[in-house]
């Protein structure tokens, strides 16, 4: 496990959050519920949890710039460091009693993201990284998986909300992955499903539509863990265009030549 000063703050913040969403997951059916748009829910627990990482990291880094889900962005004076922060991303597993949810905190350096925390507080699964010194789930040092053969590997992707993005695009992409891996998921966690390519439960992973907080930690993982990420377009850095591309190196390569394919 890293030990870092920096990893301290952020571990010690999404484990304080996760004790109001374990609670609150307890008595999913009594939550108070708002719409935010259509297919997006945001939960009482959702906020409370943001609340909690927000005053966490404000107070241990006072400077640092937020990107925030439900409160936007904050500027810091020190311009060169920004949280990116998800306090539940898989809201609707949540709201469903789907135990497939976690907590997602990112850590943008200069434009690169340089550590991340993924915390599931169902399974008690915590996802940590640091530029240069490793990816790991508990105590447990990650690496990406090794299958090259997409006929073997395991792929998730994502869909965009009711309304929002290119849902032909992305049948068009199921479609043609489908066709050639040894399957596919759609697990409802972005933050999730790029944790789970760096331990190698999955081989693959694709979305677009995102925002930076959902995949921000999750990045810093996969190439901690010895694997690749990309834009879905093959773009080198996927924070700009808010889409990822997941996977060791001959996966991820493989898999962003079906995407370019697809289209056509």
């Amino acid at each position: 496990m890293i030990s870092s000063p920096l990893m301290t703050v952020m571990v010690d913040a999404v484990r304080k959050a996760s004790r109001g969403l374990r609670r609150d997951f307890g008595e999913v059916e009594n939550l108070q519920v708002s719409r935010k748009g259509p297919g997006d829910f945001v939960s009482a627990a959702d906020r409370k949890a943001e609340e909690v990482l927000r005053d966490a990291l404000m107070k241990a880094r006072p400077g640092y710039g937020m990107v925030l889900e439900e409160n936007g962005t904050i500027e810091g004076t020190d311009k060169s460091h920004t949280w990116h922060v998800d306090p539940l991303d898989g809201t609707a597993n949540f709201l469903h009693g789907i135990p497939h949810f976690a907590i997602s905190v990112g850590l943008e350096r200069e434009g690169q993201i340089v550590a991340g925390v993924i915390y599931d507080p169902v399974k008690d699964e915590l996802f940590v990284a640091e530029r240069g010194k490793g990816a790991f789930l508990n105590n447990r040092r990650l690496r990406v998986s090794g299958r090259n053969d997409m006929a073997d590997a395991l792929v998730a992707y994502g869909t965009p909300y009711l309304g929002r993005g290119n849902h032909p695009r992305l049948l068009r992409e199921v479609g043609a992955v489908m066709a050639v891996s040894g399957g596919t998921r759609r697990m409802g966690s972005a933050a999730l499903d790029l944790a789970y390519v760096a331990c190698g439960r999955l081989d693959a992973y694709w979305e677009r539509d995102l925002q930076t907080y959902d995949f921000a930690a999750g990045v810093i993982l996969v190439r901690e863990a010895g694997g690749f990420v990309t834009a879905a377009d093959g773009a080198a850095e996927p924070l700009a265009t808010r889409s990822v591309c997941a996977g060791n190196e001959t996966l991820q390569r493989e898999l962003l030549a079906i995407l370019k394919k697809a289209q056509g």
